[in-house]
């Protein structure tokens, strides 16, 4: 990896080799940066705080070798990315500002990505991870991806059926508590609809009665105005004398038909003088036509001022005109059928309700069977590796118990309350000595006993479910002396199947790294580049005497950390 601008590191290299890798160095020189900067490229939140002082942003590369035709090189080729001779090129940059940007392979992915690469990629591990191994949840989900597909299978039929019976409980809830709001409901859409299919209302009939009444309305002045048109354009029979349009067309007409002959252009406005002669005929038998069917009927203007009222009594409460009243008339005769349906979806509803809880019963009793035999091969394999951890006496057991409700599920002849995970509280019991009763872990196991019980319990994944790489951020916390010893050999020996990197304080466990790795700071409180160096040789003596006794000079702590060393060589 490298690290640029990130809390104390100014730009660093980190080179992680096969095998086993302690990262040491003083309290504050910046080890845990190590952690930060590998979560930073599996997806971590991106902190803006972690951008070192006066930087506009921090950076961080890396490079991972991933096995051809693994999940994660998959997802990756999907997204676009590309590899480089077989290992993926990830970074992540963060602005002070909190912008974040992620690439894979040299293509701009959305942060999410790096989170489903680190799934198959990197398991990492804090004293936060001890803490959460305390509470039930994640001792549940632990039992469960330790028991595989026996829980994985039950539990996704578990979890459809519990999403479908939430759903329909909600349903039946609201429709029972909701009765009476339902029933008035249906009576105001009752009402609304028998008023609406009294009056009988036609798609567009207030437009058309609103044209007929301004029409009636002002029958003797359009009639009068017909007449004198029609007059004008052909003329008034009262008056043979008078002169109209359609005699002073005419006329024009015929002093050019008496000479078109001699000019074709005068021909042709002979010809469109015509045309309008026919148009002023046809235009005054329409006035004629109208003025005689107009009706002045009084009688009729009142029978359409009464239906226009009767609509827009309608309008002024279902609808801003008819066509809304009709649409509304139809959305509340189908939802007056869904109300009125209330019982028999009642019943529906019911039925389900009963017969998802019945298989819901059978699932969770799936799943406490198939936990009950995970349960007992994960406790004797987290046992056998704390007796390499110097916790020979110790026994971790599980507790799988169901709380009694008279509202939950059949399991086992019993109501119990249930979950989304079915109806089991699962606890880690940790008896560390014989004699000793089993107590749950949260309660009876010191901070050194539960990061040997976090080491196990991750050594037992690691032969079941591994991934390629381990990192531990100070999993030792808490242990010393023989504890300490057995922990960095127990380390060595994972690491011979994957890649473990360890940010520790105890030479005990840096005595059995394949390589160490130092992280200093300069004289002015940054790391650089010369300020991560691996150790050999003589400089990792000094530095394994520093640990055992803040003196790299000290001839006893070297003593012992040579003595460590040959320890550490001769049993890997």
């Amino acid at each position: 990896m490298r690290i640029r601008s990130l809390g104390v590191i100014d730009d660093a290299v980190v080179e992680l080799s096969p095998g086993f890798t302690a990262v040491t160095g003083e309290t504050g020189a910046g080890k845990t940066m190590v952690v930060t900067s590998l979560g930073l490229l599996l997806g971590g939140r991106a902190d803006p705080a972690l951008v070192r002082i006066g930087a506009e942003k921090a950076v961080v590369e890396g490079r991972i070798t991933v096995p051809a035709g693994a999940s994660a090189v998959v997802r990756a080729e999907e997204a676009g990315a590309e590899l480089d001779d077989g290992a993926l090129l990830i970074s992540r940059t963060v602005s002070a500002e909190g912008r974040s940007r992620a690439h894979v392979g040299g293509r701009s992915v959305p942060v999410g990505l790096l989170a489903d690469l680190a799934d198959d990629l990197v398991a990492v591990h804090g004293q936060t991870d001890q803490q959460g191994l305390l509470k039930l949840s994640r001792q549940r989900q632990a039992l469960d991806r330790y028991a595989g597909d026996a829980v994985a299978g039950p539990l996704t039929k578990y979890g459809e059926a519990y999403r479908r019976l939430r759903a329909v409980s909600v349903e039946l809830e609201e429709i029972v508590t909701r009765a009476r709001e339902r029933a008035q409901e249906a009576d105001m859409l009752r009402y609304g609809l028998e008023e609406i299919a009294g009056v009988e209302p036609r798609a567009g009939e207030d437009v058309e009665l609103a044209e007929e009444a301004e029409r009636l309305g002002h029958a003797e002045a359009l009639s009068s105005a017909a007449t004198a048109a029609h007059a004008a354009l052909a003329g008034n029979p009262e008056d043979p004398e008078g002169i109209d349009a359609a005699t002073l067309v005419a006329g024009a007409q015929r002093a050019l038909d008496a000479v078109r002959s001699h000019d074709p252009a005068l021909a042709a406005l002979a010809d469109r003088i015509g045309e309008i002669g026919i148009l002023l005929g046809d235009v005054a038998g329409e006035l004629a036509g109208y003025a005689d069917d107009l009706d002045a009927d009084p009688l009729r203007l009142a029978a359409v001022e009464e239906r226009r009222a009767a609509l827009t009594a309608l309008t002024r409460k279902y609808g801003e005109d008819v066509n809304s009243v009709l649409a509304w008339a139809e959305r509340s005769a189908a939802r007056l059928t869904e109300l009125d349906g209330d019982d028999e979806r009642i019943d529906e509803l019911t039925a389900e309700r009963d017969a998802l809880r019945a298989e819901l019963g059978g699932l969770a009793q799936a799943l406490t069977d198939a936990r009950t035999e995970a349960a007992e091969r994960f406790a004797a394999a987290v046992t056998a590796e704390l007796a390499s951890l110097a916790m020979p006496h110790a026994r971790v057991s599980f507790e799988i118990r169901q709380t009694e409700d008279p509202e939950g599920v059949e399991v086992g002849g019993r109501a119990v309350a249930y979950g989304p995970a079915g109806a089991d509280e699962v606890e880690l019991l940790l008896a560390p000595h014989p004699g000793a009763p089993p107590r749950p872990i949260a309660k009876g196991a010191s901070g050194g006993e539960l990061s040997r019980v976090m080491l196990a319990v991750e050594v037992v994944f690691a032969g079941t479910d591994p991934v390629p790489t381990y990192l531990f951020d100070e999993v030792d916390a808490g242990v010393g002396g023989k504890a300490a010893v057995e922990i960095g050999r127990r380390l060595a020996r994972l690491a011979k199947s994957a890649q473990v990197v360890v940010v520790t304080h105890l030479p005990q466990v840096a005595a059995f790294a394949d390589r160490q790795l130092l992280v200093e700071k300069t004289n002015d409180g940054s790391v650089t580049r010369s300020g991560v160096k691996v150790l050999e040789g003589e400089d990792r003596v000094r530095e394994l005497s520093r640990m055992l006794a803040g003196q790299e000079n000290s001839e006893t702590a070297r003593a012992h950390a040579e003595e460590l060393l040959a320890t550490a060589r001769a049993d890997v």
